[in-house]
């Protein structure tokens, strides 16, 4: 038997005015002619953010989701240049050791995704400092809460082609590794939905010894002919010195025209066939679903897999197959 949990990306639906994402432009952050409304500006928006964060996640626990993806736009106009120097985990010290002491006191599983932008395997030197600068801001967050052990994942992709596959992923792994160690650690690499595949992520993550997460709607978008099935134990296996288990991301198409986009709901058969795959592993995995629904789709994708009675439902977002 599997145990299969499921978890939603940054914003509920179902709390008034709980954004975590509040932000200003640079352009609205240059018209503040006073030193000390700019820092009033982001202090207000950052606040915002971090109360918001831990409203959501008292939420998921009152729901049983523990599987949850941090927006990466908590701190606003965090990596800019212009506020270089601001040390917002000082300012808001008490907010976020009270998010990262729930998260340790529930064992939630935390993560966040860095931009696409964030992008390591460039040719561009500055491409790959601002990339750094990036990770280097996630892990301040991570650290600022308490989360410092590694079990606290950033998800990325491999970055571009530049005309030069083979090449590309010489210069990630070549890349990865000027990585400081406390940003190796936290890496974890999906497959995406144009240019590099399930296979070419998989070499690469037993390359470096680092786990992959599995995007099933992106295998459906770019795929070889490979199969998911002799895969998905290979995949599994690169968790296996992990604190939590496998992961997978799940979306379904918005519409054939816009393949590539997600739906605002999960489709039961997407998430069916998959399961029907998994069984063939056996191990216990959990889902992050990457739907415009966000934990609404999440409760009515529950719904339509108690309804299917193919699965034994364990709470409101965890089952048993």
């Amino acid at each position: 038997m599997m145990i299969i949990r499921l978890g939603y990306v940054a914003m509920t639906l179902n709390l008034k005015d709980a954004s975590p994402s509040k932000t200003v432009t640079v352009a609205t952050y240059n018209k503040i002619e006073d030193p000390e409304g700019k820092k009033y500006r982001l202090e207000k928006l950052t606040r915002a953010n971090l109360q918001n964060t831990l409203r959501i996640l008292r939420y998921n626990l009152a729901h049983d989701i523990h599987v949850y993806r941090f927006t990466s736009k908590l701190v606003p106009l965090a990596t800019h240049p212009l506020t270089a120097g601001w040390h917002y985990e000082d300012d808001f010290a008490e907010e976020f050791k009270e998010i990262g002491d729930f998260v340790k006191e529930h064992d939630f599983r935390v993560s966040a995704h860095p931009d696409h932008f964030t992008l390591i395997n460039s040719p561009s030197e500055k491409v790959f400092e601002d990339a750094l600068k990036d990770l280097e801001y996630h892990y301040r967050v991570y650290k600022a809460m308490g989360l410092e052990d590694k079990k606290y994942k950033l998800v990325l992709h491999v970055g571009g082609l530049y005309k030069n596959k083979e090449a590309s992923i010489g210069r990630f792994i070549d890349r990865f590794k000027l990585l400081p160690d406390y940003i190796q650690d936290r890496i974890i690499l999906e497959n995406d939905d144009k240019l590099f595949n399930a296979k070419d992520v998989l070499g690469i993550c037993k390359t470096l010894k680092i786990p992959m997460v599995f995007d099933a709607h992106h295998y459906r978008c770019n795929n070889e002919g490979e199969k998911i099935t002799p895969l998905l134990p290979l995949i599994f296996d690169t968790w296996k010195d992990e604190y939590f288990n496998p992961k997978i991301h799940l979306s379904s198409p918005k519409n054939h025209k816009q393949f590539r986009s997600h739906a605002d709901k999960i489709e039961i058969d997407d998430c069916l066939n998959f399961i029907e795959v998994a069984k063939k592993v056996n191990d216990d995995f959990d889902i992050m679903l990457e739907a415009k629904d966000k934990d609404n789709a999440l409760f009515d994708l529950m719904e339509k897999l108690k309804a299917s009675g193919k699965v034994s439902i364990i709470n409101q977002a965890a089952i048993e197959v």
